[in-house]
């Protein structure tokens, strides 16, 4: 990586020389622009509008329009001799935390690198009082021409530089919020949650450039590289929600859908099953309960024989058959 910028990080009485470097890169397409006719490349040309003819890049300098439409020409000296402190120097103006601003205002981030083996020492103390403080640095720095408030926080060891836009650069949100008062049921919020959960987390394997790959696909089938690209049906245009839970409900379904959940469900469904069975022991048929009909013993009353009366006859002693 090529360093964009040298300078110095300054905070209290502690300076530390430093270089920055691009932390990200934007990998789009990038197209030419040619002559339908016979495929000659376009090529602009810097025309002065009063002489009517090209100039070179060494002639042109740079111009502040004022209000009244006039052009104040500046020349390179005089806006490299401005007294601006924050030049060469990241100022250290504030320890906040990350919370503080709204990522809306993040611009670009770049790598700080120390400069040599003497920065080595203040930068790891910078580091190493970020991370403990959970903080971040807010600073003020000229990159490319510009001022900018920026933070310094750490990413995997290194200090990170994040340029940021002023407050008055972020326009309101006046205007863009629906005006009429709507009503979330429970229900609906309840169903956008079972949404997140079944759509899951961010994955960055999981994401890819499709239109880049495409582009590429394209274009070698052209150059004979490749086979030729399959146009494939434009998706239909989904209709105006007239039922928000079913539309809600279908999503949640189709999440599962992608994400597999309704065959893996179906696989381990079986397996379930054919483990159960041989974990569960027999199990016993129930007996049948013999609801044994109370046979209401009839009360066998027995009927007292009324005792024969010995009949004793007077004076033979002996009892009557």
């Amino acid at each position: 990586m090529k360093s964009i910028w040298k300078g110095a990080i300054s905070f209290g009485l502690v300076s530390i020389p430093v270089q920055l470097f691009s932390a990200t890169e934007e990998r789009g397409v990038s197209f030419k622009q040619v002559h339908a006719k016979d495929g000659g490349r376009i090529r602009y040309r810097r025309i002065c509008e009063i002489e009517d003819k090209e100039v070179p890049y060494s002639d042109i300098t740079k111009a502040y329009e004022a209000a009244d439409g006039n052009l104040v020409m500046l020349t390179a000296e005089e806006l490299a001799d401005l007294p601006l402190p924050s030049k060469k120097i990241i100022d250290v103006v504030g320890f906040v935390e990350t919370e503080t601003f709204d990522p809306i205002q993040f611009a670009r981030p770049y790598y700080i690198k120390a400069a040599d083996a003497s920065a080595a020492k203040p930068y790891v103390l910078l580091r190493e009082a970020l991370e403990r403080s959970g903080r971040v640095a807010v600073v003020k720095v000229a990159l490319r021409s510009r001022e900018a408030p920026a933070l310094l926080r750490v990413h995997d060891d290194v200090l990170v530089l994040h340029t940021m836009l002023w407050p008055d650069e972020v326009r309101a949100a006046k205007g863009i919020a629906p005006d009429n008062k709507v009503t979330v049921r429970k229900q609906e919020l309840e169903m956008v949650d079972s949404f997140m959960d079944a759509l899951g987390g961010y994955d960055p394997a999981d994401f890819t450039d499709e239109y880049r790959e495409a582009v590429e696909a394209l274009v070698a089938s052209k150059e004979g590289e490749g086979p030729p690209v399959e146009q494939e049906e434009p998706a239909e245009k989904p209709g105006k929600v007239i039922d928000l839970m079913a539309a809600l409900e279908a999503s949640v379904e189709a999440a599962k859908s992608s994400r597999g959940e309704d065959k893996k469900a179906a696989k381990k469904a079986p397996a379930k099953k054919a483990a159960a069975k041989k974990a569960a022991p027999a199990k016993k048929t129930p007996a049948k309960k013999t609801t044994a009909k109370k046979t209401t013993a009839k009360k066998t009353t027995a009927k007292k024989t009324p005792a024969k009366k010995t009949a004793t006859k007077k004076g033979t002693g002996k009892k009557a058959a």
